[in-house]
């Protein structure tokens, strides 16, 4: 599996992925975007600061790297990048299908993404990101299952997901809501011929929402690897927006807020890749130095404390908007 070449890695940033949504495309709803990206959001400035990302990742041991189909042109822009530097040959890509990218490079769209879980779909997507990343692709995850997903219940698609896990292509799924710990859950049951068809899972978890970790837990025990997204809860808990017990407890480590916030995913025993989302390369490097801070019992307790129950918590996220 692509995952064992992390998990034998020595370098500890090799547990810290890029995920590209926030700069696949134009529009996106973490906080600060603005300051962020400037008013410069075009296609060439935004593959240029893409490039900038992933040369300051791979330079520092980042080794994974997170796509989307619907996060605009990140497939491409990455795409880009790994023909540039033919040598690079130790990056695992994982990607994602089910939702469709409709915002047409604009931030004002009514629509910025389509969600449709079902087999014509994926044979679009799965041509779509073929042809831009070939055989670089190393996982293919279904985006976003909610315990209702029809990508849980059709065999259909599971025969065809289990045909390109057959061609060496890992099969995952990513969650999302306030019910991520049950999607979770119906997926490990998911079986092909007998044989569990899922070998990772990409979930949010952050100081804000723990809810889905007893899930994640249980899927680490089965043997998933498990990939956190949104660790930086898509802004609230970076400065200026952290709650001020992260704050404190920032300043007690001498680190920024967000590498305390990532540093608190990784110490869970079930982590495989916690996701930086980071947009700017002096944002990466402060949240790559969460592979060094160190959190005592008091800070960790302290931390705890911040969960919120689930439900407001994704409201809350609902409510923000694209920038």
């Amino acid at each position: 599996m692509p995952f064992a070449r992390l998990a034998s890695a020595t370098t500890p940033t090799c547990h810290i992925g890029l995920g590209l949504a926030a700069v696949g495309r134009p529009g996106y709803i973490n906080l600060g975007r603005d300051r962020d990206l400037g008013p410069d959001r075009g296609v060439d400035a935004l593959r240029t600061r893409t490039h900038e990302l992933l040369d300051a990742a791979y330079a520092q041991g980042v080794r994974y790297v997170d796509a989307a189909r619907s996060y605009g042109r990140s497939e491409e822009f990455l795409a880009d990048w790994l023909k540039a530097r033919p040598e690079i040959d130790d990056i695992v890509v994982g990607s994602k299908w089910g939702y469709t990218y409709t915002a047409d490079w604009t931030t004002d769209a009514e629509h910025h993404e389509v969600k449709d879980h079902g087999v014509a779909t994926y044979e679009r997507q799965r041509a779509e990101t073929a042809a831009l990343l070939g055989d670089r692709l190393d996982l293919y995850q279904i985006h976003s299952v909610t315990p209702d997903s029809p990508a849980l219940t059709d065999k259909e698609l599971h025969a065809r997901l289990a045909e390109a896990a057959g061609r060496g292509i890992t099969i995952g799924f990513s969650t999302s809501g306030p019910a991520q710990a049950d999607a979770i859950r119906a997926a490990l049951a998911v079986t092909v011929d007998g044989e569990p068809l899922f070998r990772t899972v990409q979930s949010t978890y952050n100081a804000l929402e723990t809810s889905a970790a007893p899930a994640l837990a249980e899927a680490h025990d089965a043997g998933l690897t498990v990939i956190v997204k949104e660790g930086m809860a898509n802004g609230r808990l970076a400065e200026p927006h952290a709650p001020q017990e992260l704050r404190a407890v920032a300043a007690e480590t001498s680190h920024g807020c967000d590498a305390v916030a990532l540093a608190l995913i990784l110490r869970q025993p079930w982590t495989g890749v916690v996701l930086s989302g980071a947009a700017t390369v002096h944002q990466l490097a402060s949240n790559l130095h969460a592979a060094v801070v160190d959190l005592d019992d008091d800070q960790l307790t302290r931390l705890a404390a911040l969960a919120e129950e689930p439900r407001a918590y994704w409201d809350k996220r609902g409510s923000l908007p694209w920038h």
